[in-house]
């Protein structure tokens, strides 16, 4: 069987039910039936994003971006792939910042591999996907992939078909990944990470992008045992004490284990707590800082869900508790508020890091030496870049978006070709200055 999230531990916080911008369960229990495929899909109404909503829905209230900042942000981004490794070796802050303020949906998917180092891995191993996607795979892995196809975002226009083409992709994936690391084999978790990734990328790219963030940001997250997971379920609860002492307190007076309330949002990455619009945000991010975003999204939910004297009057028991932290208000998860949260919790890397050492000999002592060797955690690009080897040929974008002159790099580049042009002129100049004197002598 397939590890589902919290296997082997007391039940996770909640079940793998999708983002909260979801169908009712009778919609549900249609989706994907032929008649929908011959064109009742059509008659249905989606948002930015690909999903399904129904006619009545307010859904998140948005905050558009005027197209001329877009456009600008575009221009940026462009100029950044089309010298990704001078940016990521001098101006890795500025990369920090823009994935901060959001990656412009036309970028995302490339911006992601590109920040994951799996462009890098990709070009490497150029053949291997294509080598793993035409293997069989074990049927041990590929009985349970298929069970759970149906349930990754059914509610979304690429995987609403049973059988469609979003589906068919989504199994490649995750059948070249059993076969790539045939010690880990298949987590239910790792298909709905799959399937965002698939949103926004092909095939081939989604699963180099998904190996790295099982080897790179979030390593053991899948393995059998599932202890990479209980040991940051630790971790987050050391750290609450630091940002919310309230809500430590109440966890620790009703013996609440991390591992019920945080193993989905850890493992899928909050594909499935958030709103979509915070989802690629926090993605956004988390390809770029690490797994400190993660840690940091979850400390806001619990200050703001149990981190007040005011809050607790309603939990005053573990089944209570529980029942709040599956249902979070919506208001602390709308992209306006998360993303100022998440970047005023003062959690970094050396935090995380520390508390794992203090954390994995706490472990030690109780449970003897982890059963599953995993590979160091990456804390994002940089570190991922500083890790490969300076031989990796140098990263090309060819760009598919034609900028207009008066964009920023278009500006940009004018007053370059300026400046070079009068430079050109001056030197001119000088040389013609030597020559008169040359004569006069």
């Amino acid at each position: 069987m397939a590890r589902s999230p919290g296997e082997g531990n007391a039940s996770p916080s909640a079940s793998l039910r999708g983002t909260r911008e979801t169908l009712s369960d009778s919609e549900l229990e249609s989706v994907g039936s032929d008649s929908e495929i011959n064109g009742y899909v059509a008659e249905r109404r989606t948002d930015r994003y690909g999903f399904l909503v129904k006619p009545e829905s307010q859904g998140e209230p948005q905050d558009d971006l005027p197209v001329e900042v877009l456009r600008q942000r575009e221009a940026k981004w462009l100029d950044m792939l089309s010298n990704w490794d001078k940016w990521m070796a001098k101006k890795h802050k500025k990369i920090k910042l823009r994935c901060q303020k959001g990656i412009p949906p036309s970028l995302r998917g490339r911006a992601w591999q590109y920040l994951s180092g799996s462009k890098v891995k990709m070009n490497q191993s150029p053949n291997k996907f294509i080598e793993l996607d035409s293997m069989t795979g074990d049927p041990k892995w590929l009985d349970v992939i298929e069970r759970d196809l149906h349930r990754q975002f059914p509610f979304h226009e690429m995987f609403v078909a049973r059988g469609g083409h979003g589906q068919q992709d989504l199994f490649r994936v995750l059948k070249a990944y059993t076969l790539y690391r045939p010690e880990e084999g298949y987590c239910q978790a790792q298909a709905p990470i799959a399937a965002v990734l698939l949103m926004h990328m092909p095939a081939e790219q989604a699963f180099w992008c998904l190996v790295q963030i099982c080897d790179k940001y979030l390593p053991g997250y899948y393995s059998e045992k599932l202890e990479a997971i209980q040991l940051d379920g630790r971790i987050l609860f050391s750290l609450l004490r630091k940002v919310s002492p309230v809500a430590y307190k109440h966890l620790s007076k009703y013996k609440i284990d991390p591992i019920l309330y945080m193993t989905e949002w850890f493992m899928c990455a909050f594909s499935r707590t958030l709103p979509w619009s915070s989802v690629l945000r926090v993605w956004d991010m988390f390809f770029c800082e690490g797994v400190k975003i993660i840690f940091r999204v979850a400390l806001v939910l619990l200050k703001y869900t149990i981190g007040s004297s005011e809050k607790l009057k309603t939990c005053q028991g573990q089944y209570e508790t529980m029942e709040k932290l599956k249902a979070i208000e919506p208001q602390y998860m709308y992209e306006g508020f998360l993303i100022a949260e998440i970047l005023d919790i003062p959690i970094t890397e050396r935090d995380i890091e520390r508390e794992h050492l203090i954390q994995l000999k706490k472990w030690k002592e109780e449970f003897g030496e982890l059963q599953y060797k995993c590979p160091s955690r990456m804390h994002g690009s940089k570190a991922i870049s500083d890790s490969e080897t300076a031989s990796h040929k140098l990263l090309t974008h060819s760009p598919s978006i034609i900028l207009p002159p008066d964009t920023a790099t278009g500006r940009k580049n004018k007053k370059h070709e300026e400046k070079e042009q009068e430079k050109q002129k001056a030197k001119e100049t000088k040389e013609k200055e030597k020559q008169e004197k040359k004569k006069k002598k």
